[in-house]
């Protein structure tokens, strides 16, 4: 009797069945790149990379964009902190010749500080105006919470609640951004009731 256990230990067939196998391999594998179309692999490879430049483009075009946004910004709002120094100055010489009475108008040496002042006043605003400081100076309308601050209520006759009925200073801006909210009065609503305290108690 045959030992089958033994010739199927054989070297000899180990060596056959490995090299079936590996034969089987070679084949499928030129079989699935017969499959594959080297056109369009070459295709597939350029639209990839035509992909990732067109994001790269993207992407420095908008590195540039926030750059030049960044810089015009700087220029525009450069003199902020320096403005905002100076409203004080302003607003001095605002009270400076609000304070001359007309009656004191008349004696000369009052009314020649009067116009100097005045003339000061008029070159600060003028140079303001030159580095995009604009006043405000709203004395009716409808208050707005990104330019006006409200400093109280108060009855208005003809006016809705919420419209400026008296100008307490004025604001500034520069360009679009707020230096200083304009402080403002407004008309209180008319049908709110008033609280009255009860002294009967």
């Amino acid at each position: 009797m045959t030992d089958n256990s033994a010739e199927d230990q054989n070297p000899e067939n180990e060596n056959n069945n490995e090299s079936t196998v590996h034969q089987l391999d070679e084949a499928m594998e030129q079989a699935a790149n017969a499959d594959k179309d080297p056109i369009a692999d070459m295709m597939k490879e350029r639209d990839d990379m035509r992909d990732k430049l067109l994001r790269a483009l993207a992407e420095a075009d908008n590195t540039r964009k926030q750059a030049e946004k960044r810089q015009s910004d700087t220029q525009k709002y450069a003199v902020a902190g320096f403005a905002k120094d100076m409203l004080d100055i302003a607003d001095n010489l605002r009270r400076a010749l609000e304070a001359i009475s007309e009656d004191q108008l008349q004696d000369d040496n009052v009314k020649l500080l009067h116009e100097g002042v005045a003339a000061t006043e008029r070159v600060m605003l003028s140079n303001f105006e030159k580095h995009g400081i604009q006043k405000i100076q709203p004395t009716e309308g409808k208050f707005d919470p990104n330019f006006h601050e409200v400093m109280f209520e108060g009855p208005a006759d003809g006016k809705q609640a919420g419209e400026i009925i008296q100008l307490l200073e004025p604001g500034y801006v520069l360009h679009d951004r707020l230096l200083r909210p304009a402080r403002v009065g407004v008309a209180k609503n008319s049908d709110t009731p008033e609280h009255k305290i009860d002294t009967q108690a």
